[in-house]
């Protein structure tokens, strides 16, 4: 559907992402950011103060939906025209080097560490001593005969 086929009431209720792909569908090559939000504001009939004033609120839009890819040196196209490049490697190859990585750790001697926890400064010997061997139990009838 061309742009200037849609009815001014049905572009209001459009967002301008919505707007905006429609653009790109109709002159089916990249564009820069600036010059996508222009059309749409254009084709919205609003002042040329807002694309300067919605600029990044435009490109965060842009950056959030999928339907969108930024390109290099700042030109923005629909995703669905642009195809990614998947890169699979061999699960051999990186199992040989997972064998070889383990390898060298085991060879890695780690130096021994000091007991955080225990102090060498404190060589006090815990004595079993029995604390309760010095206590006096008082009745309360007994002292108050005292």
């Amino acid at each position: 559907m061309k742009l200037s086929e849609i009815p001014k009431e049905e572009l209001e209720l459009m967002g301008y992402d919505d707007i905006a792909a429609v653009i790109l569908q109709e002159s089916g090559k990249k564009m820069k950011l600036q010059d996508i939000f222009k059309k749409v504001c254009k084709a919205l009939d609003l002042p040329d103060s807002v694309v300067e004033d919605q600029l990044m609120d435009f490109f965060e839009l842009m950056s959030i939906n999928k339907k969108f890819i930024m390109l290099k040196n700042g030109y923005w196209d629909l995703q669905t025209r642009h195809k990614l490049d998947i890169v699979i490697e061999d699960e051999e190859e990186d199992e040989e080097e997972l064998e070889i990585e383990d390898e060298e750790i085991e060879d890695i001697e780690e130096p021994e560490e000091d007991d955080i926890f225990y102090d060498k400064d404190d060589e006090t010997e815990d004595v079993d001593d029995d604390d309760l061997a010095d206590l006096v139990v008082i009745d309360s009838e007994d002292e108050a005969n005292m």
